[in-house]
């Protein structure tokens, strides 16, 4: 007999299962199957709970129920005693159970002794359909155990917030938006759903689900890399484009990329993928040859808190804390200059003299993306006196990512021209795998985490060294796929 606490749903257990029935599956029953956590995850993590402090703060003399999902008893009598108590103003993670489901709400106001508004919390800058969903489930619970609701609300980030200094303006920093009418239509299939998912926590063994394009919407599945691990290396999935193409052979009974119909129309990019031949355009060489010595390959990486740190800036405000710039000459010689914030301070000052100092005022600056073009332009507006010198920085700007979209494809790149695909794919000694740091959006997570949270100096210097030699990687990389492919360019003309 499977206990009936297993069988209980919660909000999270409710999106996974509206997501994917395997998903909740696994969830409750085999977790370890899950991947590991990365910094990026935990750092969303650790950003929802500051938000969510920082909006139970908007409501003055409130109230948080203090008992923990360990203490699911306790937590529901304490917020019933709050809920007696006409002198509480507003409870925080109140706990609620209704026909086997149990939900922790952000935030109750009462309105009146009796009415209340309920208040989710997000920490995203608009409002998403799985936000619906959430509210929609605590509404329902609040309802069923006999709640009067004046309206159900959505509390988010506004990005359009500029932090003056001092104490955070909160009535600005977030927006509150009444979802009464928009949950009004996913009321009535509740119960069903509810009752469907139950049953998924009563099965004996997961569903039988295939993965497809459901298994990142809206989130990510974490166990992805179990569901598709037996799936071959050129599963359709993998196809580069829309994934209303995967839909569409999907249907038709197509499993690899291998076995798409000769008839089936692909996108230029597609039919290389499926031919699986190294491609070499004839304007390689050409292209390559634009550059200008002294050739800059320059990388930003940034820092994007949700709650705004320095005075001037807004919520998810890109701020560039770090940059790596290998520069190289025509006699092929190299000189690597770099740049760390490494305390809690705007950097962007900072930032914009170290680089100018570094760009000079010749050569090409080979980038990997349109992102050193915004982050640039950016830091123009930020330090107007800098801002010309910055602009005429941009006017160099060299872009090798659309350089091998144009003119070069190699099938071990698996459709993907991102640098992680391509550099360990053309340089396999320079590729990712050796460092601690392997992508961008982990390495925001741990510079959030060095300068604002880690207080042990050796451990926030082994994370600035992690930090460095991801970002110089990037660069070198850059340096060495230019090399790469003028040698193939090179050896095409040859034939």
């Amino acid at each position: 007999m499977i206990p009936s606490t297993t069988r209980r749903l919660s909000k999270s257990r409710f999106l996974s299962g509206l997501q994917c029935s395997k998903r909740l599956f696994f969830e409750v029953y085999a977790p370890e199957l899950a991947e590991k956590a990365d910094d990026q995850r935990q750092a969303m993590l650790d950003m929802g709970k500051e938000i969510g402090i920082a909006a139970q703060r908007r409501f003055p003399d409130g109230i948080v129920v203090e008992e923990d999902y360990r203490h699911s008893q306790a937590a529901l009598e304490r917020t019933a005693e709050l809920l007696g108590d006409p002198k509480v103003p507003a409870i925080f993670e109140g706990a609620f159970q209704f026909e086997g489901t149990f939900v922790r709400v952000d935030i109750l106001e009462r309105v009146q002794e009796e009415t209340w508004r309920l208040i989710e919390v997000k920490a995203s800058a608009r409002v998403k359909s799985v936000h619906i969903d959430d509210l929609a489930l605590q509404t329902y619970v609040l309802q069923g155990c006999g709640i009067l609701l004046t309206g159900s609300f959505l509390m988010h980030i506004n990005r359009h917030y500029v932090y003056l200094g001092g104490p955070l303006d909160l009535e600005q920093l977030f927006s509150i938006q009444e979802m009464t009418d928009a949950i009004a239509t996913r009321l009535a299939p509740l119960p069903d759903q509810v009752h469907a998912l139950r049953e998924v926590l009563g099965l004996s063994e997961a569903p039988d689900v295939e993965p497809g394009t459901h298994c990142h919407v809206p989130y990510s599945c974490q166990f992805w890399s179990h569901c598709t691990q037996k799936k071959p290396d050129r599963w359709i999935f993998h196809l580069p484009g829309s994934k209303e193409v995967f839909r569409r052979l999907t249907k038709r009974g197509v499993n690899t990329i291998d076995d798409i119909p000769p008839e089936f129309s692909l996108t230029g990019l597609q039919r290389r993928v499926k031919e699986n031949v190294e491609w070499i355009s004839p304007h390689l060489a050409q292209t390559l040859q634009s550059v200008r010595y002294p050739v800059h390959h320059l990388d930003f990486e940034t820092f994007m808190p949700a709650i705004p740190l320095y005075p001037g800036t807004r919520p998810y405000q890109p701020l560039p804390v770090q940059w790596s710039n290998h520069i190289e000459w025509e006699d092929l010689t190299l000189r690597h200059d770099s740049y760390l914030c490494r305390v809690a301070k705007d950097p962007r000052e900072e930032v914009a003299v170290g680089l100018l100092e570094s760009l000079g005022s010749e050569g090409s600056i080979c980038v990997y993306s349109e992102y050193e073009r915004y982050v640039l332009n950016s830091l123009a507006e930020a330090v107007p006196a800098l801002g010309r010198e910055l602009h005429q920085v941009v006017g160099r700007l060299w872009d090798l990512l659309s350089v091998i979209q144009d003119y070069y494809f190699h099938p071990d790149f698996k459709g993907s021209f991102s640098i992680k695909s391509v550099l360990p794919a053309l340089v396999p000694l320079l590729g990712y795998e050796d460092l601690e740091i392997q992508a961008g959006a982990s390495a925001s997570a741990i510079y959030h985490r060095m300068v604002c949270y880690e207080t042990d100096w050796v451990e926030r210097d082994r994370l600035a060294s992690a930090l460095q030699q991801y970002c110089a990687r990037d660069t070198l990389g850059m340096v060495e796929l230019r090399r790469v492919l003028w040698a193939k360019a090179m050896g095409a003309s040859a034939t």
